[in-house]
């Protein structure tokens, strides 16, 4: 026995960590000459090698930085670095880069809170705490306030209404009318020395001027709550935003009007505060309108993770309860709780949803299985792993972790905001010195200096953004696709790579039977008719596509064009599953196939090899046909009865019909790049496709993201995806667009949705948001040309606070006659 220390030992048995995507290696490591580092699987390489020859791609990249945890908070800590527990909160109430520092801030300096990192981008924020002084259910608590509502994570609901700025907006727009009507009625007239509508003294001025400031009152503080808040933020944060400049202008009428009546003045200008307020408010409003309208398009999606497991004794337990090396019983149908290992049974596994992989994969004993797949065919026994943890799990907390440190994307106006906010209040606080110390009364100058801010245009600015998003999110919905993130607005236009999934994304991602290939005469009606009748008694995937294609019955007409000897052929398919085309008696389910008595034959239906191990012959004109569907991804199921194989069925993930044209219209200008974890034959034949410029095989779910992220230094990276293997991938991307066909993780983690599952939309998606970006420039174009001119016009003292309202007015409309226009591909 050798006296090595049993610590190097075990560190010596340890695997390492693959140099790609961090999941271990195996005990013999897949390396290569001409790549540096140790991988996991072949597909890890390939990625490696490519990028490596190709791209500049950094040592430690993002999403691999995310994985690990080295995630940094606003002092830029590395939360990794802190020995802490992870919570992930939803945050509603977050709308600019602001908030983001805000919310950190609020969240460290709570005890017990080691660090935090959000982005407004997903509304997210993540926080690691000590469990010794803090529990979990105590930290949304940490967080909400000041507008701001936190929940857990995973139980968040995407879609919490909008009630409360409705209430807001609609209480404000009352008490706004009631301000208008008296001004129209009233203060209007005299400041053109007109007489009022209804004569008034002293005593009716007085009580009518506290009415009003009253109502103006309810309106700032209670409508616009929201905006005071946001100012409020953006000052904590040190990051001037709209809010801020909104919030001076109202602030400032307000302010002087409140003055102006302790003084007994009769010129008031509480009506700019309603104004600014209330148009600020109802264009937010309508952009939050036309999204939950669009988001509404998405059908329920099932939630994908258990949160229960099976014992093999058949009792049921929460899954925090199973340990490791407990063995679970998994019933046909059923996902995969946790990951682990086949001890009994044998049975088909669909791995789509973790893995991507579009074939089921047959599993037996000895066999590693991965949490959150689907057992298809037969019940399995599984002994659960060392870390008694699913794939599935482990997706959706690198999920989170992306999102958490995905960083919102600044609006243009915010960004405009940080310079133009500082300047025009310094124009105003300037303008007033100035007046004073050139005799001018304090009134003067103070409504000089209010109406410098006034006639600053936060209305017209104020609208620029949300007006022009709201069209587009809108152009977007008529045309299937629904918006997610409004970041893609700002993003999409610059996509340089195009990255796309394979399976349910460039296929259909379903089993279906492409060619039928027969021998010596044999009818194809009749061998799809035997062998979906069979098939119709397996809850194999595969079996489930030959019994759709089966014809019904003869009465139905049902007449399919097959082919014979080694011709391929279309077909047309049945319209349900052939059950009751034929019965069956003496079904048999055996490891690669399924046997059936039907109308007096024994139908062997399966793979080659079992056709043989049953006694049949294969004729040598079916060799090229099996050859074929091999060499295409696809499956040959073979089909034979009396002593002899009659014919071949492929099956196969076909390509989607759309996908020439989609690739086209992709391509143009950017390039396309498929990544699936398929390998072989059903990931081989893209490389051909024309329009695709590379192709990535075999990559684990784990590693997609981090391919996306490296890929990054090509240039602004999309990601097309539709399962939760893809999830992380989606987040990473900088712009993510999930097919309407996908999962729940995969549409949560995408900034857009195709509704319609067309790939063709995917263009859609990018002309949308190149037009909606253009409209937002033109509108802030528009605000800012009204601005050179009036803010001038102010400083001299050639605008009053009334006129520069009215101007105001008169520029916000204009950007809202801008945004209603048509939003087409091309302007």
């Amino acid at each position: 026995m050798s006296d090595a220390d049993p610590a190097s030992a075990a560190a010596e048995a340890e695997p390492d960590a693959c140099d790609l995507c961090d999941l271990r290696t195996p005990p013999e490591p897949i390396t290569a000459s001409d790549v540096d580092g140790t991988f996991c699987c072949r597909g890890c390489l390939e990625v490696a090698r490519a990028l490596e020859q190709h791209d500049d791609a950094p040592e430690e990249s993002a999403v691999r930085s995310r994985a690990a945890g080295d995630e940094t908070d606003a002092d830029g800590r590395d939360l990794d670095g802190l020995d802490g527990e992870d919570a992930f909160l939803a945050v509603e109430g977050m709308h600019c880069s602001t908030c983001e520092a805000f919310l950190e801030s609020v969240a460290e300096r709570e005890a017990g809170v080691l660090g935090a990192a959000a982005s407004y981008a997903t509304d997210t924020i993540r926080i690691v705490y000590d469990p010794d002084r803090l529990a979990a259910d105590d930290l949304p608590e940490i967080v909400s306030g000041y507008g701001y509502t936190a929940t857990d994570r995973s139980g968040a609901d995407s879609d919490a209404s909008d009630d409360d700025g409705l209430a807001r907006l609609l209480l404000g727009g009352f008490f706004g009318m009631m301000v208008t009507v008296w001004y129209v009625l009233f203060l209007y007239p005299t400041y053109f020395d007109l007489e009022p509508v209804v004569a008034f003294g002293g005593d009716e001025l007085a009580f009518l001027s506290a009415n009003i400031w009253v109502f103006t009152s309810v309106i700032l503080f209670y409508t616009g709550y929201p905006i005071l808040r946001g100012a409020y933020v953006s000052l904590r944060a040190g990051r001037p935003n709209m809010d801020l400049l909104v919030a001076t202008a109202a602030l400032g009428s307000y302010g002087y009007s409140a003055v102006a009546i302790a003084l007994g003045e009769s010129h008031l200008y509480f009506d700019v505060t309603v104004a600014v307020v209330l148009v600020v408010t109802a264009g937010t409003h309508y952009e939050r309108a036309v999204k939950r309208r669009a988001t509404g398009l998405l059908s329920e999606l099932t939630e994908r993770q258990v949160d229960e497991a099976r014992l093999e004794s058949g009792e049921t337990v929460p899954l925090e309860a199973v340990e490791p090396g407990d063995r679970l019983l998994v019933r046909p149908g059923e996902r995969v709780p946790l990951d682990g290992e086949v001890v009994e049974g044998t049975a088909a596994v669909d791995e789509s949803l973790v893995t991507g992989e579009s074939l089921p994969v047959r599993k037996t004993p000895g066999d590693e299985l991965r949490g959150g797949t689907v057992v298809t065919d037969a019940p399995l026994v599984v002994a659960v792993g060392d870390e008694a943890e699913s794939t599935l799990d482990r997706l959706v907390s690198l999920l989170w972790s992306i999102q958490s440190a995905r960083p919102g994307v600044q609006r243009l106006a915010d960004k405009l905001a940080t310079v133009f906010v500082p300047l025009v209040v310094a124009l105003a606080v300037g303008t007033a010195a100035v007046l004073l110390a050139t005799g001018s009364s304090p009134s003067t100058a103070l409504l000089v200096g209010l109406t410098v801010v006034i006639v600053s245009c936060p209305c017209a600015l104020g609208l620029a953004t949300p007006l022009a998003i709201a069209a587009g999110v809108q152009a977007a919905a008529k045309r299937g696709i629904v918006v997610a993130a409004e970041a893609i607005f700002e993003d999409a236009p610059d996509v340089d790579v195009v990255v796309l999934d394979k399976t349910g994304t460039l296929t259909t991602g379903r089993m279906a039977v492409e060619d039928v290939h027969t021998v010596d005469g044999t009818d194809g009606d009749e061998l799809l008719r035997r062998a979906g009748a069979v098939e119709s008694l397996s809850e194999h995937p595969i079996a489930a596509a030959v019994a759709e294609a089966a014809p019904v019955a003869a009465a139905d007409g049902g007449d399919l064009e097959a082919e014979t000897g080694e011709d391929d052929g279309d077909l047309e398919t049945g319209a349900n599953g052939s059950a009751a085309a034929a019965a069956v008696d003496s079904f048999e389910r055996a490891d690669r196939g399924v046997s059936g008595v039907v109308d007096g034959d024994r139908v062997v239906v399966g793979h080659p090899d079992y056709c043989r191990e049953r006694g049949l012959s294969v004729p040598d004109a079916l060799e090229a046909p099996i050859d074929d569907a091999r060499a295409a991804g696809r499956v040959p199921v073979a089909v034979g009865w009396d002593g002899r194989t009659h014919g071949v069925i492929a099956v196969g993930d076909s390509e989607r019909e759309e996908l020439d044209a989609a690739l086209e219209t992709l391509s143009s200008g950017r390039e396309v790049v498929v990544l699936t974890g398929d390998e072989g034959p059903t990931a081989e034949r893209f490389r051909a496709v024309d329009g695709v410029d590379e192709v990535f095989a075999g990559v684990p779910p784990e590693a997609k993201a981090e391919t996306v992220d490296r890929l990054r230094a090509r240039g602004t990276i999309a990601m097309v995806g539709d399962g939760s293997n893809d999830a992380p991938a989606l987040a990473a991307a900088d712009v993510g667009i999930a097919m309407g066909g996908g999962t729940e993780l995969a549409t949560e983690a995408a900034d857009a949705v195709i509704v319609g599952d067309d790939l063709e939309a995917v263009a859609v998606t990018f002309d949308v948001a190149a037009g909606t970006h253009r409209r937002i420039r033109q509108n802030l174009a528009w605000a800012f040309c009204y601005n050179g001119v009036a803010i001038p016009l102010a400083i001299g003292g050639l605008l009053n606070p009334l006129f520069a309202a009215v101007a105001m007015a008169a520029s916000s409309a204009l950007v809202v006659a801008n945004s209603a226009r048509s939003l087409g591909s091309r302007e």
